[in-house]
């Protein structure tokens, strides 16, 4: 395979912010790697969408960020889109493509009571891709599966910098918990990548007794295996996109910031 021009950019694509913390963990392996984030903030949020309606979007959108952007590879960073759109991307698109699966694997071998927590959006909830992830790798543990959209919107509101309540937090995931055997949950798997910048209130939330599992290192190192042999050089600095109101996105600006990106644009 021919060596990719150096300055060719990895597309980090979510439908919101939280693909932040993907990129967050693709900073510490790759810091040299040339990156274009892309927001679809006109169509947040995804889960409570349709399956067609995500598929469509998250298609006709890729396809034409791949060919104004010419990344060298795409990284769904979004467990909705990836478990709804990822096969159709990749059929569709010649360039390397990285989705987010949940953390389920390694969730069961952590487990200590048998029970585990999967809390994402209602569309990843129901999809047969996490109905396969179960039945291969649970075994004969308890999987108890919520969707809560809330926590999306409240992920974004504490990037943006606003003052979020533990009590919110608690009563958007509490769904999780009042299952049966939701008393033994010692587990759960964040299955979003806009729930881990709640982290801290989904501790203070469950309590001491649950560890928390998320996938973006899990992405980060499968980018870096991706890629492996290739030379990185920005030409420029690395910038983010959005659909939607440019001014509405522009207010993200200190948290694309803390992540090294300075410049917003509309897309």
């Amino acid at each position: 395979m021919d060596q990719p021009a150096q300055d060719l950019p990895i597309l980090l694509f979510d439908s919101g912010v939280g693909g932040l913390t993907v990129l967050g963990e693709l900073r510490e392996l790759l810091p040299q790697a040339p990156v274009i984030y892309a927001a679809d903030m006109a169509g947040l949020p995804y889960g409570a969408k349709s399956e067609a309606e995500i598929a469509a979007r998250v298609a006709g959108l890729l396809g034409r960020m791949a060919e104004r952007y010419q990344p060298r590879l795409i990284c769904i960073a979004c467990n909705t889109a990836s478990t709804i759109a990822l096969g159709m991307v990749r059929d569709v698109l010649e360039t390397p493509i990285v989705g987010t699966v949940p953390a389920i694997k390694p969730a069961a071998k952590m487990t200590r009571t048998g029970v585990i927590g999967l809390l994402g959006t209602e569309a990843t909830m129901r999809q047969a891709y996490v109905d396969e992830l179960e039945r291969e790798f649970v075994g004969d543990c308890t999987l108890l599966r919520y969707g809560a959209n809330n926590l999306v919107a409240l992920g974004e509101a504490k990037l943006r910098g606003e003052s979020v309540d533990v009590d919110d937090v608690a009563r958007a995931a509490a769904g999780l918990v009042l299952q049966n055997h939701g008393e033994r949950l010692d587990t759960v798997i964040l299955a979003c990548t806009h729930f881990p910048l709640l982290e801290d209130e989904l501790r203070q939330a469950f309590g001491e007794g649950v560890a928390f599992i998320h996938g973006a290192e899990g992405i980060a190192r499968r980018i870096v295996s991706l890629t492996e042999g290739q030379d990185f050089a920005r030409s420029a600095p690395d910038f983010a996109v959005g659909t939607g109101e440019l001014a509405d996105f522009q207010r993200l600006a200190p948290a694309f910031a803390r992540y090294g990106i300075d410049d917003l644009r509309a897309f």
